[in-house]
């Protein structure tokens, strides 16, 4: 299976401080990558890099077989890489119809129909019944799922989701879950940071595990949530409390 996104030797520092240091992975066409971390690991700047907001300090981005790694992020968008944030922040004064055609106009934008097209995305996210009032207005749940579909208007390749199960209910996030599911479902390639675990695995079939920037595990998530030292860097649990 071909790469669509590819980073060789991926650094990022702000002055002494190295935030991102040696990631290399590659995502193969419609996979679900998952990425934990600690808090401050550097996963959301790892999005950021790869997004194109944050230039990298060395190494290389690829996607789709493009050097992207000086590319500025609009180009990025209009190449098919969209990305929610974890913190919503949708244009308050506008509908929730007029968010996502703002970000169609924007993003990878071959749609025949984009109006249609918008429909069809708060359709699929709930929130159709919404479509005419203020975004402004939503409550949380909501607001994340306008986040997740305004990324879905801009048409991506690849899908960035940052912490959008966070603050969520159990039924919230179990109903998130079935919608991230099904998005993947038609051939959308997705990397999702996250802390709820058990949604995160409920979807992807790979995880990478950052800690100090550093990529520390990779591999199926049974098998990385079963490592000890995954254990204790992200969960506490120690390695010699857990063999006591």
């Amino acid at each position: 299976m071909s790469a669509l996104l590819e980073l060789e030797g991926v650094d990022k520092s702000f002055g002494a401080l190295k935030v991102s240091d040696d990631i290399t992975f590659s995502l193969p066409k419609g996979q679900a990558l998952g990425i934990i971390g600690p808090n401050g690991a550097g996963k959301s700047t790892l999005f950021n890099l790869i997004g194109g907001t944050l230039p990298v300090s060395s190494g290389a981005i690829r996607f789709d077989g493009a050097d992207i790694t000086r590319m500025p992020a609009s180009s990025r968008c209009r190449m098919g890489i969209s990305r929610s944030f974890q913190i919503p922040h949708p244009f308050v004064g506008m509908s929730v119809y007029e968010n996502l055609l703002v970000a169609s106009a924007f993003g990878n934008a071959d749609h025949h129909d984009a109006e249609a097209a918008c429909r069809d995305i708060l359709d699929v996210t709930g929130l159709l019944a919404r479509a005419n009032r203020p975004a402004g207005s939503l409550t949380l749940l909501e607001r994340k799922r306008l986040e997740l579909a305004r990324a879905l208007a801009s048409n991506p390749r690849l899908l960035l989701l940052d912490e959008i199960a966070g603050g969520l209910t159990e039924g919230e996030c179990h109903d998130l879950v079935g919608t991230i599911q099904g998005i993947r479902d038609q051939g959308v390639s997705i990397i999702w940071i996250e802390h709820i675990v058990h949604a995160l695995t409920a979807v992807v079939e790979r995880l990478i595990v950052i800690d100090f920037g550093k990529i520390v595990a990779e591999g199926a998530p049974d098998a990385v949530m079963s490592d000890p030292f995954v254990q204790e860097i992200y969960m506490g649990i120690s390695v010699d409390d857990d063999a006591a």
